[in-house]
Parts: C-alpha cells; sequence; structure tokens
C-alpha cells in the first residue's frame, strides 16, 4: 500500500496536486519513516491532533487517527473526503 500511494505521485503531479500526509508522530520520526520507505511527498507532523480533529480523522478514543484523504481545491472547498486508501484513479475523478 505504502509503495502504490509512492507511486500514484506521477498521477497527482499530472493534475496539478500536492499530495502530503499528516500524522501524530514527531519531524524526526517522519524523517526516518520517509527515507525508509522512500517517500516523494512531505509529511507534516500533528503532536496535538488538532488537524486531525478538524477534518474529523480522530477515531472515537480521541488520540488514534483513522486514515482519511481529502482532495482540496485550490479555494479550499473539499472536493473528495473517503476514509481509507482508496486510489488515484478515485480521487483525481473528483477533478472531473
Amino acid at each position: 500500500q505504502l509503495s502504490s500511494v509512492r507511486e500514484e505521485q506521477s498521477n497527482y503531479a499530472a493534475k496539478g496536486v500536492q499530495t502530503f500526509g499528516v500524522n501524530p508522530a514527531s519531524v524526526e520520526s517522519h524523517e526516518k519513516y520517509a527515507e525508509k520507505f522512500k517517500f516523494n511527498f512531505p509529511l507534516v507532523s500533528d503532536p496535538d491532533r488538532r488537524a486531525a480533529a478538524a477534518y474529523h480523522a480522530l477515531k472515537p478514543d480521541g488520540k488514534g487517527i483513522a486514515r482519511t484523504v481529502y482532495l482540496i481545491g485550490r479555494s479550499g472547498t473539499v472536493l473528495f473526503a473517503q476514509r481509507g486508501a482508496p486510489g488515484a484513479d478515485v480521487i483525481l475523478s473528483a477533478l472531473d
């Protein structure tokens, strides 16, 4: 699954989409993780889980993160939102 996210970056780039991951891990942890899996997109640290809460990605316990994908247009409008790991084709269809 991680490799598919990495491999789909060209599909996102072709549509002018900038991807990034957000989770509560530290910046140092993100650096090691991104290097280990050779991510070609940035990871953002959200230690207080404010971004996760704002995007309704917190699990009921208030600490765990439910993987959620958002596509946000340049105007700030949410064009796509889905829990889990939908593929680039599904996500990018929201641009059509």
